[in-house]
């Protein structure tokens, strides 16, 4: 049985030993639960003496979880069951302000990631490890899985397209769990402070059926509010890249992330061309030609022609699916079969008002380009993509903690 980061903290008194007279604080989420259900907040507040918890943190979407969409920011808050302060890093600021800081000595981050680059929990580890570091502030991760896997795959985010999306030179999807990702930016950054990662137990990234979720030992909770399967975790490296676009990713839907589509295309006609242009790169998975009617968000109240993925089948291949190719294989085939179609969409994205979602999602303008070069090929892209991902496995093989 697995055994989480949190799980192992209260178990073990010696892991515990060093919070002893020092002031602690968590980040978490509505996913930040013991493997029993019990959130991480109030396990904490049950060891009493033994962990002095002073404050919490909650990222986007908040402590609970409650917010729906993108820059839907979250107040700062006080607990109403324990009288404690809940810091919101996704308010007027999304990085630790000194009154911050000051409140703790030790803070325990206990996030579930989805292993997606773009993905906002990345970007906030990454701000409190530079400001604890810049202020004699200790960081533990209590670690916990990755439900995407080990597989990596995409690009890696180029030099200058920094985002609250993209915190630093790493893939779209990049095999890692959050304290292994946390090692890696902590070397890559070369901090200087307390860091721990306490290590799940029995943890088995490469095991069928979850291939890097606990199927039947864990409860899917969502993370976020669109995070709502596991099969949305293993399609969102791909399907992500649609919120740059004017294609709905599925958002006022009940699968969102998993389906997409707009109500100016023809899916057979698509698909035809993406089998055409490149058949292994819709390996893995069941793509599945389907009919939806968001309730909000983009093209509400049309009907929209799409696809939904589906890894949650006998026919799925973990090594095989490859969702950033196949969701920019489809990018490619609409630019093909509709030339002049609006693709990109304009907007503010996660604070940004200058660059395109597309390019701050991509990590640079190199994958629009490519979509819209109608000489581009896929063996073109997937030279970029194959040096970008041996990079990354050399440079992760130092930070491993698991088999």
């Amino acid at each position: 049985m697995i055994k989480l980061g949190i799980d192992r903290l209260l178990e073990d008194p010696v892991l515990r030993r060093p919070l002893q007279g020092r002031r602690v604080a968590v980040l978490g989420h509505p996913a930040s639960l013991t493997h029993w259900g019990r959130h991480t907040l109030d396990a904490l507040i049950a060891l009493g003496d033994e962990c002095r918890l002073v404050a919490a943190f909650g990222p986007q979407h908040g402590m609970r979880g409650d917010k729906q969409d993108n820059m839907i920011e979250t107040p700062n808050e006080i607990d109403p069951k324990y009288g404690i302060l809940i810091y919101s890093l996704y308010s007027e600021v999304r990085e630790p302000t000194p009154e911050m800081l000051d409140c703790f000595d030790v803070l325990l981050v206990d996030l579930q990631d989805i292993g997606t680059r773009i993905y906002t929990y990345i970007t906030t580890l990454v701000y409190l490890l530079k400001a604890c570091s810049a202020h004699g502030k200790a960081l533990w991760v209590l670690d916990r899985p990755n439900p995407a896997g080990r597989p990596f795959e995409g690009s890696l985010l180029e030099p200058g397209w920094e985002s609250f999306v993209g915190a630093g030179p790493i893939l779209m999807r990049y095999g890692l769990t959050l304290g292994e990702l946390a090692r890696w930016f902590m070397d890559h950054l070369d901090l200087d402070l307390e860091f721990e990662v306490i290590a799940m137990e029995g943890y088995r990234p490469h095991d069928a059926p979850g291939y890097g979720w606990p199927a039947f030992e864990l409860p899917w909770v969502n993370p976020s509010p669109n995070a709502s399967s596991l099969n949305m975790a293993r399609c969102f490296p791909g399907t992500v890249l649609l919120e740059g676009t004017t294609l709905s990713e599925g958002r006022g839907t009940t699968t969102p992330l998993e389906i997409l589509g707009a109500p100016d295309l023809d899916s057979e006609r698509l698909l035809k061309r993406m089998e055409i242009l490149c058949p292994e790169w819709l390996e893995g998975a069941l793509i599945r030609p389907c009919w939806f009617e968001p309730t909000f968000h983009k093209h509400v109240g049309k009907r929209c022609a799409g696809f939904q993925l589906h890894t949650d089948s006998l026919d799925y291949r973990h090594e095989r699916f490859r969702p950033y190719r196949l969701i920019a294989l489809l990018l490619k085939a609409i630019r093909l079969e509709y030339p002049d179609y609006p693709l990109w969409r304009r907007f503010v994205y996660e604070y940004e008002t200058e660059r395109l979602a597309i390019d701050l999602i991509a990590g640079g303008p190199f994958l629009r380009t490519w979509v819209d070069d109608p000489c581009a090929t896929p063996s073109d892209l997937e030279q970029r993509l194959a040096a970008d991902e041996r990079a990354w496995s050399e440079s992760i093989a130092s930070v491993l903690l698991y088999p």
